[in-house]
């Protein structure tokens, strides 16, 4: 009996070590690998700007711009990669491929990370009508104004709407705006905080 319950004892000692490492990666682990692929993004990015301009169009998982948001520090620079799969958004910021790119009429959609992998979006929801969100392409920087603030925004996940070119309506569209989604909260949640913002700004590079 008691071999039974040193038995068991080892068993569920190990099990929960297996978990707390699990946990350990998914939010330490996850982190330092991300942020060392958004590195490697940023680098390519730039080398293929210092190039000459071809039109191309983005590849699941390939770098497209670069995203600033001032409020988050001077220094505070993420890639946006085509795509929102798992492996996509290890890499970055993901664009919604369904959506438009920066700066055309209609919806440059994104997503993010609160936490895990480099955990890009974590203070997303820190952000105030008004905010400045700016893009950074090989042509051009696109400065947008967020029109609310993403923690007065909740969806569930099947609320497409959000990624229409004009959210909400079946119209087509007359300006370019953005829309910014991450998770509604630091644990996982299917649930999406949303804000969206209309472009102020063109400077070309």
């Amino acid at each position: 009996m008691r071999r039974v319950i040193r038995g068991l004892g080892i068993v569920f000692l190990l099990g929960g070590l297996g978990v707390l490492g699990w946990i350990g990666w998914q939010y330490f682990g996850t982190g330092i690998a991300a942020n060392q692929q958004m590195g490697k993004a940023e680098e390519t990015l730039r080398e293929q700007w210092r190039k000459p301009a071809v039109a191309v169009t983005p590849e699941a998982g390939q770098p497209l711009a670069l995203l600033r948001i001032p409020k988050f520090g001077a220094d505070w620079e993420k890639p946006i990669v085509e795509g929102v799969a798992p492996d996509d958004l290890a890499r970055g910021i993901g664009h919604y491929p369904q959506t438009q790119l920066p700066g055309q009429p209609g919806n440059f959609a994104i997503a993010g990370h609160r936490v895990t992998h480099g955990s890009p979006f974590r203070r997303l929801l820190d952000l105030n009508k008004g905010d400045q969100v700016v893009v950074e392409t090989a042509g051009a920087v696109y400065t947008y104004e967020l029109d609310g603030s993403p923690r007065d925004l909740t969806v569930k996940p099947s609320d497409g709407w959000v990624l229409n070119p004009v959210p909400g309506r079946r119209t087509a569209p007359t300006r370019s705006i953005i829309t910014l989604t991450t998770c509604q909260d630091l644990f996982h949640s299917p649930d999406r905080s949303v804000a969206f913002g209309h472009l102020v700004k063109v400077s070309k590079k």
